[in-house]
């Protein structure tokens, strides 16, 4: 076998229009089925995608013996159930982020991998994209001195209550959504978990979501401070700050798969931005990346890029902010005990 044969869970947007078509570029990567609960859904996608197979239930799919691995891009809580049926058929998993709702429930996914033998890797695209290595190495370089702080900011508008990102009983809302890259990037960065985070969140009070989400994250001697938004303007952009410079990465969670991404690096610290030096990495497809990267873990039988332990520890941040908007305190990520 020269290639791992995917089968889609669904026909999400973000999996028809980037995910699919982006793995289908793969060199290990071939899109062999797709599956939808509306079985004319199902094969309108595949027609159009050219997918061999389309299936009418998600669980005639997972019963097709020529499927390797599964792609799981449906609505956030569905992502703890359908990826615990595909592990017990024997599937590996790249599941949509945020891989569950709740920190309890991604540990419950560790018992599940270990038990069934099967890999489960949360999907943040950004980890293996080649602009988020480029500035974790630069930062780890000393290039900009000791990195102090990490600052992000990620939006977007969309106040359709139709509209599955605004349900909050599907985990909807904006830090769920997005948040979770402003928290899982200053990890990767920092390469360490925060000892405590405080949040504030702002809810819509007709949808009931978080709308505006901000957090600060103690590193001990750094800080993670980023906001998100579902009802502001759509903007991106994330600062890494260190004692004698810093790095900016100018489009950083949905890096355009048709031109070259950008890393700006100022180690010099004029106010002017003079000494500015701008890295440009070669255009790439983030998804395509992640496919591949995922099925070449599979086919050489290694471990997966991002280990599913760190899905469990964003998740535990994540839980971490929305407690610490209730209690008005730190929070320690994974503990229920307040931090001092």
């Amino acid at each position: 076998m020269n290639k791992i044969r995917w089968g889609v869970l669904g026909t999400a947007r973000i999996a028809t229009a980037k995910v699919i078509p982006a793995m289908q570029r793969g060199r290990w990567s071939a899109v062999t089925a797709i599956a939808s609960r509306d079985r004319a859904k199902a094969e309108t996608a595949a027609r159009a995608l050219g997918i061999p197979k389309a299936y009418g239930s998600y669980e005639a799919l997972l019963t097709d013996p020529d499927i390797d691995a599964i792609y799981n891009p449906l609505p956030n809580h569905l992502h703890v159930p359908w990826t615990t049926r595909a592990a017990e058929r024997g599937r590996h998993v790249l599941c949509e982020k945020p891989i569950a709702l709740t920190a309890a429930e991604a540990r419950h996914l560790l018992e599940l991998r270990d038990r069934t033998g099967v890999r489960i890797q949360e999907a943040f695209m950004v980890r293996t994209h080649p602009q988020w290595l480029t500035a974790r190495d630069l930062a780890r370089s000393g290039r900009i001195g000791d990195v102090r702080s990490i600052a992000g900011c990620f939006s977007y508008y969309n106040d359709d209550p139709a509209n599955i990102r605004n349900v909050p009983e599907f985990g909807g809302g904006g830090l769920m959504d997005i948040g979770c890259y402003l928290i899982n990037t200053s990890r990767f960065i920092l390469d360490r978990e925060p000892q405590r985070v405080i949040g504030l969140i702002g809810r819509d009070p007709r949808l009931r979501i978080d709308r505006l989400a901000s957090m600060l994250l103690d590193f001990g001697d750094a800080h993670a401070a980023g906001t998100c938004g579902t009802q502001m303007a759509p903007y991106q952009r994330v600062q890494i700050l260190g004692t004698r410079g810093r790095i900016e990465i100018q489009i950083p969670f949905n890096a355009p798969p048709d031109r070259p991404c950008r890393v700006l690096v100022d180690a010099d610290g004029h106010l002017s931005g003079s000494g500015i030096e701008t890295i440009e990495l070669d255009t790439c497809d983030q998804y395509t990346i992640q496919g591949d990267l995922f099925s070449k873990a599979l086919l050489d039988g290694t471990e997966v890029p991002v280990p599913l332990e760190d899905a469990v520890r964003n998740m535990e941040c994540i839980e971490a902010v929305f407690r610490s908007a209730e209690s008005g305190r730190w929070e320690r990520p994974g503990s229920a005990v307040p931090a001092s």
